[in-house]
């Protein structure tokens, strides 16, 4: 009998990724999405246009109790992944308030939904990240490394990480928070540093722009690519118990090296195009992530597959088939 699943920011990233992974292993699966005006449906929609045939999508609002308590009480699911969430960092400086009000009320939500079909053993992921270390403590980063955040973001998926230990404890849920640690891929947002780096080196190339603005390009990040880590959120809901598991690489890169690495695959220098831009410079900065992901490796028999060398290249490569003026 194929299980069911139930996707919260199914239209992300690793939303579609993961749809299309547990499609493959023959589940069911819903998503929900907010209703919007046409015209921004079809754009919000372009990660899962080849799979709309395969999925059921409800549309509802992370924010309204009644709406998700429905949903999951129509579709009866096996396993909820709560990817939902406003993700973007630096707009959280921005907007603090909605960031808290979707990603910790929609989390709370989530789980005291789940707490109420608790009978029906559903087993809950929700997306943590590795921003909830911030200014960490000690390099590199564990389960048991104190929390620092340095953002809205940050804090509100701090939050979001002891409401899924609280419900897990409290009420016995099959719930498990993943670490997520930097992962990106050609279907990244726009926004993200990584996809603005391989979009500008596309466009540069083809000649549409001279010039790439970018802030603290020193930062260090450990980068993998999405298609690996949502493998690993579906290995963390196979597991007998539900538990805290960080996902990483185990190498670091600085924004510096992705930029250089980005523009000699197309045969350019990066110090002829990259102008730095101290308005794109965060607030409060996060300077440097590694992942310590040893927990995964020995539970879930998880490890990362796609080089950070291959990841780079497979974003400029999309972008050059895609980009247009």
């Amino acid at each position: 009998m194929s299980k069911t699943a139930l996707i919260t920011g199914i239209t992300g990233q690793d939303g579609s990724y993961l749809a299309e992974l547990l499609l493959s292993k023959g589940y069911k699966v819903h998503g929900v999405i907010r209703r919007v005006a046409m015209e921004d449906e079809i754009h919000r929609l372009w990660r899962i246009k080849k799979i709309l045939k395969d999925i059921t999508l409800h549309s509802g609002s992370l924010e309204s109790y009644a709406r998700i308590f429905n949903i999951i009480l129509k579709i009866k699911p096996d396993e909820i992944y709560h990817l939902g969430a406003q993700s973007y960092v630096d707009y959280s400086f921005e907007d603090e308030f909605s960031t808290f009000s979707m990603n910790i009320n929609g989390t709370h939500y989530m789980l005291s939904a789940v707490k109420e079909f608790a009978d029906s053993n559903v087993k809950f992921y929700f997306a943590a990240s590795s921003e909830m270390f911030g200014k960490a403590k000690e390099s590199p980063q564990h389960e048991n490394t104190p929390f620092h955040p340095r953002s809205a973001y940050g804090i509100s998926k701090v939050t979001g990480f002891h409401l899924v230990q609280n419900y897990r404890e409290a009420y016995k849920l099959h719930a498990s928070n993943g670490i997520l640690f930097n992962h990106e891929s050609p279907r990244r947002g726009f926004e993200f540093v990584t996809r603005k780096i391989s979009q500008g080196v596309a466009r540069i190339k083809k000649g549409f722009q001279k010039k790439l603005k970018l802030g603290n390009i020193k930062s260090k990040r450990d980068w993998g690519h999405a298609k690996d880590y949502v493998n690993a959120m579906w290995l963390m809901l196979q597991q007998k118990n539900g538990g805290d598991y960080v996902i990483g690489t185990g190498k670091q890169h600085t924004v510096e090296n992705f930029a250089e690495k980005a523009f000699a695959h197309v045969g350019l220098n990066y110090r002829d195009h990259i102008t730095i831009d101290k308005n794109l410079m965060r607030p409060a900065e996060v300077d440097s992530l590694l992942a310590d992901y040893s927990k995964a490796k020995k539970v879930l028999k998880w490890e990362p597959k796609i080089s950070f060398d291959d990841l780079v290249i497979n974003m400029v490569e999309n972008d050059l088939e895609n980009v247009k003026e």
